[in-house]
């Protein structure tokens, strides 16, 4: 059975960082890519990050590009989100996902193409 665990979450200072987590578990993750979304309250949930399965190729929503980074570390089936800079409006639920092996972008951007989902880890960024 296919399980993400997202762990890393908290609460932080404006400016300041974190690093998400998500454990995989029940699939050989290292040939499927990777996605990161956030749902803030009554909001939607948005696209975030993806990390391609050789973790060569990463995407980033234009929100947080230049200050999340998306890793991966295939021996220890996790991939990672480091935040930096953070801001209030990145205060929000983050998840962890795993699409299929064929998918690409920016199909990979559409929550709808994943098929596996972390239970989220909770971000709040004090002003």
């Amino acid at each position: 059975q296919v399980q993400l665990i997202e762990s890393g979450g908290g609460l932080v200072q404006a400016g300041g960082s974190l690093r998400l987590s998500c454990a995989a578990s029940g699939r050989t993750f290292s040939t499927y890519p990777m996605g990161w979304f956030r749902q803030a309250p009554g909001k939607q949930r948005e696209f975030v990050a993806i990390i391609s399965w050789s973790g060569g190729i990463t995407y980033y929503a234009d929100s947080v590009k230049g200050r999340f980074t998306a890793s991966r570390d295939d021996a220890k089936n996790t991939v990672y989100l480091q935040m930096n800079s953070l801001k209030p409006e990145d205060t929000a639920i983050y998840y962890c996902a795993t699409a299929g092996q064929r998918t690409g972008w920016p199909r990979l951007a559409s929550k709808s193409e994943y098929d596996y989902w972390g239970q989220g880890t909770q971000v709040t960024v004090s002003s």
